[in-house]
């Protein structure tokens, strides 16, 4: 892979702090569990892993700026930011199942550059860089080439944090799921988006997700060819937390389907502003 000095160095920290992760997770029943909001879930590997990150990153580029899940921060208008989430997939963590990640990002003047999705379990490790290209262990990945939703393969993700959404979400899975050949909910977003970049997903959706969740995994999308929106059609996912991700065929026709019940939403949140 032929990456900047900063995604070698965030390349290096993840699969430095997996280590120590993966035996918090063969450990998993004795973690202390705190709740931050509904359904939003914090261990002592989250902020001990998030520690451990920052340090590292802190050690090679003192001046950055850092967004990261348990500590917060934000992303400033100038200079670089880390976006890190040190378990994305802290539910599975938690249970023991072995799907989770470590998401790191960095974003220069607002916009993301750069990023990585490690999955420690498989050794598997995505990353993508503005012009670089996107890779997976070394080797380029490319979003896949169905081009008819009833051959793809989809994902998506519960908005568990945001109940309150779900009865838009149950009508747009209802129409994907009609319509495509499968859906998968695994419980990760930004795998979800790493694996859409690497052709294993045709296509994938959710709502109520932060930065963190797709910071890294939409720019190893991008650079793998695929086209990523929020329910509108537009690029703001990074602030609304909606995301719609997928080859440029598949996306259009995933568009499609959401498109109904959100132009539903829209007229009937202006009723109630009247």
């Amino acid at each position: 892979m032929n990456l900047s000095p900063q995604m070698h160095i965030a390349v290096r920290t993840a699969r430095s702090v997996a280590k120590r992760l993966l035996d918090r997770f063969q450990h998993h029943y004795e973690l202390s569990v705190q709740h931050k909001g509904l359904n939003d879930l914090v261990t002592e590997a989250d902020v001990e892993t998030e520690k451990e990150i920052i340090q590292q990153l802190k050690t090679s580029y003192p001046s950055y700026q850092v967004l990261a899940e348990e500590s917060g921060g934000s992303i400033p208008p100038r200079g670089f930011c880390w976006i890190i989430d040190p378990i994305d997939g802290t539910n599975n963590f938690i249970h023991g199942l072995p799907h989770f990640s470590i998401s790191i990002a960095l974003a220069e003047n607002g916009v993301v550059i750069g990023g990585l999705v490690f999955d420690p379990m498989r050794n598997e490790m995505f990353v993508g860089e503005n012009g670089r290209g996107a890779f997976l262990n070394d080797y380029r990945i490319r979003v896949g080439k169905t081009r008819a939703l009833s051959e793809a393969l989809l994902a998506t993700g519960f908005p568990i944090k945001n109940r309150d959404r779900m009865d838009s979400y149950l009508r747009s899975f209802t129409a994907l799921w009609h319509a495509s050949r499968d859906v998968r909910r695994q419980g990760s977003a930004a795998l979800d988006l790493a694996y859409v970049a690497a052709g294993r997903y045709d296509g994938y959706w959710e709502s109520g997700l932060s930065r963190w969740d797709v910071a890294a995994g939409t720019i190893i999308l991008k650079e793998a060819g695929g086209y990523v929106t929020d329910f509108q059609g537009k690029g703001g996912y990074m602030n609304n937390g909606e995301i719609v991700a997928a080859n440029p065929a598949i996306h259009t026709l995933m568009m499609d389907k959401l498109a109904p019940d959100h132009k539903l939403e829209r007229k009937t949140t202006l009723k109630l502003k009247k």
